[in-house]
């Protein structure tokens, strides 16, 4: 393992942003994440590809433990396979190769930038399908029993953007995860009327794999979803709040406010409202821009550092103007989804 010190931390993720870790380590293969993380003396973060991630610019005053580790194994399962990968290989090459391999069921996760080992952690999702419809079980590093184990995906806890790892971060360092795909040249059934509109089918139609990620990857793109260093709105976390889930009274009280307002019913009786949509009617558009930050111009629900000359605290009074515009309007508090380190909206 290389251990590294002075480190700055924004060029290892998407928005650019970060001071210095105090240790930086890079892991290779599984064995060198649980000796780095196990061996290191005070705070440890586990860092990714950084997508989802906002970091201090006082940086990390302990060991930042890079993941590395690479390998992809398949196993027959009937007319499925299942495909193990480790947590260091990056998320869409692993979809790019499902979908020419014709393993149906991540196909509309297309673009998400990262890797593979935080996609149970955040419950990741986008266009109608989410990671826990496709995991079967995730190896981990228990910190607390210091045990190496698998845990099945009833265990995972699994919701709208959220985990039991994501609930406690600091027990479980993720090693790899075993999906479950179907053998199949079509996509499971669209489940997202922007995607369907987008490949012209009726919802719950199934189409080619290919023509789905090809459709998936041009919305993520006109929306700056899909990393390209000539977009500077592709500077960003991605979705940095999400989509608020309301109790019926609550959802009572938002229609008192804004009769009609756009929402999604679920089946456990609550009611979904898209954020992009709070956001741009409590007065803050596309472009709109508080110093080097700015909302993204393509997508409402992205902050950006177009220019990389912003910084942690000035992201941060962006995302505080936005939360409380929304909840003066609309009595609606929204909430962060990246995983924030030495930072909180809260005052």
């Amino acid at each position: 393992m290389k251990r590294l010190s002075g480190v700055r931390l924004g060029p290892y993720t998407t928005l650019g942003l970060g001071g210095v870790a105090r240790t930086f380590v890079e892991a290779t293969s599984a064995a060198e994440l649980v000796s780095a993380v196990t061996e290191a003396e005070g705070p440890v973060l586990v860092l990714g590809g950084g997508s989802n991630l906002v970091v201090s610019d006082d940086g990390f005053d302990g060991t930042v433990v890079h993941v590395a580790s690479r390998g992809v194994r398949i196993a027959e399962d009937g007319d499925r396979v299942l495909v193990t990968a480790e947590s260091g290989e990056d998320w869409d090459t692993l979809v790019a190769r499902s979908v020419a391999e014709g393993w149906s069921g991540i196909e509309c996760l297309s673009g998400i930038p990262g890797l593979l080992g935080s996609t149970p952690i955040q419950n990741v999702g986008a266009y109608g399908q989410d990671v826990s419809e496709t995991i079967v079980r995730v190896r981990v590093l228990d910190r607390v029993t210091g045990e190496v184990r698998e845990i099945g995906a009833a265990e995972c806890g699994f919701a709208y953007r959220h985990s039991a790892f994501k609930a406690d971060l600091e027990r479980h360092l993720v090693l790899a995860v075993t999906f479950s795909l179907a053998r199949s040249p079509l996509s499971g059934p669209v489940a997202y009327k922007e995607l369907a509109g987008r490949l012209g089918v009726p919802l719950g139609e199934r189409v080619p794999l290919a023509d789905a990620r090809t459709a998936v990857l041009a919305l993520r793109r006109s929306k700056g979803m899909v990393l390209d260093p000539g977009d500077p709105d592709t500077r960003s976390a991605g979705s940095f709040f999400t989509n608020p889930i309301l109790t019926p009274s609550q959802a009572a009280e938002l229609e008192s406010r804004a009769a009609g307002f756009p929402r999604w019913a679920t089946p456990e009786g609550t009611v979904k409202v898209p954020a992009a949509w709070l956001i741009e009617q409590a007065g803050f558009p596309k472009g709109y821009r508080r110093g080097p930050v700015r909302i993204s111009t393509k997508h409402t629900l992205a902050l950006t550092n177009p220019e990389t000359s912003g910084t942690a605290r000035h992201l941060l009074d962006l995302a505080r103007e936005v939360r409380d515009g929304v909840l003066e309007k609309f009595g609606v508090t929204l909430v962060n989804e990246p995983v924030m380190i030495g930072l909180s909206l809260a005052e």
